[in-house]
């Protein structure tokens, strides 16, 4: 089953371009002089934008190498690829002696937030496949995906809201999203999710399992899945399964996936499941980018990725926070990660199409430069360089059915990275990146590196009748805990009026706790600059438990909180907690304030109100 093709149809090539907007790369021009000079000018009037050549260059058009090659672009798509292309007088030129030419890279796996599509653009990945995100901005990624107009984001294609269980993975963030219980309601639920703009569908079967083989989340049921499965196809949309253990990725692949978007490194896969992956004509993004960071693989490429000089000038404060981040010391093994290496591995000898995907959004992940560590990871895994290199380009612009990219070809898209040297036998090549183009125009990479800076006032709670980006439901779900959380609004006459956060405390691990943290950056934990604060005011009331406020700060993500405990009843009461003179509280990089319950287990429910930065 193969989703519907792009809408994007590529049209007829125009007239050139005489002006280059070159992202820094050396150009020449033809003709210069006398006559030349004169008829070129008059051409160049008439030329429409995003038009230029790159010659003498080294090309991987998606699937081969052309060792010296000229690339002509006209009005943003390819118009001609060769050795012995002629390029009109008068036409920009780029130099590409000593380079590489790529086509713009995709991340298979990613969720996409903030700025995640202008980091991704920032590193040469010029379209992000989304596996979970807010749908509302989904008719706006449609429309920008279809123009060529010059952009500073990459492209976005998107599942929007995931198919789930109740309780299960993906409610755990404090985002309410629809779950499936009944497969009577499969169709129903997948229609829900076409009409909200997703692309293709993705489900999940995931328990997160703890250390004795006990399920810490919900799953989907299998009548479920496979209801769900069906109800996409039935929909042309391809159905793609989240899975982390083998034998789940056989019950996937049985109920008819199309995908699976992590590779289990639970156990080595055995000969059947492979066979049964590659009967099926499935493809996997292995995301071992988040796999090295979940399994505690320090001496992964993420790592490296984090330190390369061709790639930390253009990271943003925030993504070298999320790069340094890291998941809890319960998940750690060497083992596991070893074994979705060989599990990689043993697909790939197989024959088993593989996408590149970081699985970027996730601790020890960042959209764009992650990718090019999940390149040195595949290679890792036994695919050659170039392999590597298809498998963030042509394989998964053909998976998904995106007939206008992944690919140096007459007339597609000019998503184009131009790189120094050969990532065909240096994969890390692929960091040494001296222009992008998106939609034929020249990217811009300088970035801000001061951090967003924090001001005093009112903190909104809803946004309409949701809780607002700055709020997010916390637990120890993800530091091996078994707590649950969720937000809710509470309305008064007919309106939102204050934000609850409710949950239980489950015993798991030393200090468990549920509750609600204000997310004062882009995404949560990010740092900012709130050194205009001092205090953080609220109003609060619950149900006699104890609560514990606890601010996260610093340029070090393992920094303990500052600390303030509160106890709170049935009544209103005011708290405000000095942010300012808090022992072990940096202002310069704040990161998140956490309210929450803990102590004994049990429910726990509070709300809050008049929340304010002062």
């Amino acid at each position: 089953m193969k989703m519907e093709k792009s809408s994007v149809h590529t049209q007829a090539v125009g007239l050139l371009l005489g002006a280059l907007l070159g992202s820094g790369a050396a150009v020449a021009a033809d003709g210069a002089g006398g006559a030349h000079a004169s008829a070129a000018t008059a051409t160049k009037a008439a030329l429409p934008a995003a038009s230029f050549a790159i010659r003498q260059v080294r090309v991987f058009d998606g699937e081969r190498v052309l060792p010296s090659a000229t690339v002509l672009v006209r009005d943003g798509l390819i118009a001609e690829v060769g050795a012995d292309v002629s390029v009109p007088a008068g036409v920009p030129l780029v130099d590409g002696n000593g380079a590489t030419l790529l086509p713009g890279l995709i991340d298979s796996h990613v969720h996409s937030w903030g700025e995640a599509r202008s980091d991704a653009l920032r590193f040469g990945v010029t379209t992000e496949l989304d596996m979970f995100s807010d749908h509302h901005g989904l008719a706006a990624a449609r429309a920008e995906r279809e123009s060529r107009a010059k952009t500073g984001k990459a492209d976005l294609w998107s599942a929007g809201t995931l198919v789930t269980a109740k309780g299960g993975h993906g409610t755990q963030y404090g985002m309410p999203i629809a779950t499936l219980d009944d497969p009577a309601q499969a169709q129903a639920f997948v229609d829900a999710r076409i009409a909200e703009g997703s692309d293709y569908i993705k489900l999940v079967l995931e328990s997160l399992l703890d250390d004795s083989g006990k399920a810490r989340l919900n799953t989907l049921s299998e009548a479920s899945l496979r209801a769900a499965i069906k109800a996409a196809h039935a929909r042309k949309r391809m159905a793609m399964v989240h899975v982390s253990q083998a034998s789940d990725a056989a019950l996937a692949i049985d109920a008819g996936a199309d995908g699976l978007v992590h590779i289990n490194g639970d156990l080595l896969d055995d000969p059947k499941l492979v066979a049964a992956i590659k009967q099926r004509k499935a493809f996997v993004v292995p995301t071992l980018t988040v796999m090295s960071s979940i399994y505690g693989f320090d001496g992964s490429a993420r790592k490296r990725v984090a330190g390369d000089e061709r790639l930390t000038p253009y990271l943003r404060p925030q993504q070298r926070d999320q790069l340094a981040a890291s998941f809890p010391s319960g998940f750690l093994t060497q083992q596991k990660f070893n074994n979705t290496l060989e599990n990689v591995r043993r697909l790939h000898e197989a024959g088993v199409p593989l996408l590149a995907g970081t699985d970027a959004g996730n601790p020890g992940t960042t959209h764009g430069a992650s990718e090019h560590g999940e390149l040195e990871l595949l290679v890792q895994a036994g695919l050659s360089p170039v392999q590597a290199l298809s498998a963030a380009t042509a394989v998964p612009a053909r998976s998904f059915g995106l007939d206008d990219r992944g690919r140096i070809a007459r007339g597609l898209r000019a998503d184009m990275i131009l790189v120094d040297g050969d990532p065909t036998t240096d994969i890390t090549a692929t960091r040494a990146i001296r222009s992008i183009w998106k939609n034929g125009y020249p990217v811009e990479r300088t970035i801000d590196s001061a951090l967003p800076k924090l001001k005093p006032g009112k903190i909104a709670l809803f946004a309409g009748d949701k809780p607002s980006a700055s709020w997010v439901a916390s637990n120890d779900l993800y530091v091996g805990g078994k707590s649950r959380s969720h937000l809710e609004t509470v309305a008064e006459g007919g309106k939102a009026a204050t934000l609850a956060a409710k949950g239980d405390v489950v015993a798991g691990i030393a200090q468990p706790w549920g509750g609600l943290m204000f997310v004062p950056g882009p995404a949560p934990l990010a740092s900012v600059d709130a050194r205009e604060v001092s205090e953080f005011s609220l109003r609060v009331r619950g149900d006699g438990r104890k609560l514990t406020v606890m601010v996260f700060s610093g340029t070090d993500m393992l920094r303990p909180p500052g600390i303030q405990q509160l106890s709170v009843g049935a009544q209103w009461q005011q708290v405000r907690v000095p942010l300012a003179s808090m022992a072990g509280v940096d202002l310069g990089n704040l990161r998140g304030i956490v309210l929450g319950a803990g102590g004994e287990p049990g429910p726990f429910a509070f709300e809050i109100e008049a929340v304010e930065l002062r």
